[in-house]
């Protein structure tokens, strides 16, 4: 039976939000996600630090 994947702890910087959720192997893994419309732009990071110097650099290519 898998594991449950969903987000815990979320917040967000901009347009760009930033949650935890359990990886593959169980570990937890922090997520940057963008939020606006046709972007699709996530990425995982193994520290939130990362996640939240990602989000701040993001720039949506969309206008």
């Amino acid at each position: 039976m898998p594991a449950r994947d969903h987000f815990h702890s979320v917040m967000r910087i901009g347009p760009v939000q930033i949650g935890t959720h359990r990886g593959r192997n169980g570990r937890t893994v922090h997520a940057a996600v963008c939020t606006v419309d046709r972007c699709g732009w996530s990425a995982d990071y193994s520290s939130r630090s990362a996640a939240q110097l990602a989000a701040r650099t993001h720039r949506c290519r969309i206008n």
